[in-house]
């Protein structure tokens, strides 16, 4: 067979893009970010160990608009991850399979996930500020 006459793969820009695809590879992103925030959590508590000025030369990092951009981008990824998992759980006991409560298992994750990040940020920064 020559080559010219085999199908082409489909690719990225004739692919369409759909909410499962989406969230799975969100899920695997997630999965990476929240390995990266690991390695800032044992830079602070390393810092914390080490002594006053260690540990407030990271307090001036995560108190930056860089530090807290990661901090909320790991904090929105561990509740996307965690409900992600919850929703793959259900899943895994054969439950919401069909397409419909896919896609609505879906929507309600990255809702959950939103709702749950912004409550723990406006309750971390009220306790913050008073």
């Amino acid at each position: 067979m020559k080559s010219a006459d085999r199908p082409l793969s489909p690719h990225l820009q004739i692919y369409r893009w759909q909410l499962t695809s989406v969230l799975s590879i969100l899920h695997r992103a997630t999965g990476i970010a929240l390995s990266a925030g690991g390695v800032l959590l044992v830079w602070w508590l390393v810092a914390t160990a080490s002594g006053l000025d260690a540990y407030e030369g990271i307090e001036d990092f995560l108190g930056s608009w860089l530090g807290l951009l990661l901090l909320f981008g790991w904090s929105m990824s561990l509740f996307y991850h965690l409900c992600n998992g919850i929703r793959h759980l259900v899943w895994d006991a054969g439950h919401a399979l069909d397409l419909k409560s896919v896609y609505i298992g879906g929507w309600i994750v990255v809702g959950t996930a939103g709702v749950l990040t912004l409550i723990a940020w406006v309750a971390g920064i009220s306790r913050w500020v008073s």
